[in-house]
């Protein structure tokens, strides 16, 4: 396994472990932890996919850390 994979893998994880979290209601789907494992784990990926050029999951992972940032940003203001 290569530098990108373990970053890819780390990152993807991340994000999977949020959505686990979150559908088996041990985290809130307001709550900060799973705005943080979203933006950590999308950016982490996203990271990857810079290093392996591949423009698409760039796009993904990009968008999904900026949503999940504003909805964390909406949520601290509550």
């Amino acid at each position: 396994m290569n530098y990108n994979d373990i970053i890819g893998t780390i990152g993807v994880s991340m994000v999977l472990v949020a959505y686990f979290l979150n559908i088996f209601g041990l985290i809130p789907k307001e709550g900060i932890l799973f705005f943080i494992l979203n933006i950590l784990g999308a950016s982490i990926a996203c990271y990857a996919s810079i290093l392996i050029n591949y423009k698409p999951f760039v796009i993904l992972e990009g968008t999904w850390a900026m949503v999940s940032f504003l909805g964390l940003m909406k949520n601290l203001k509550k």
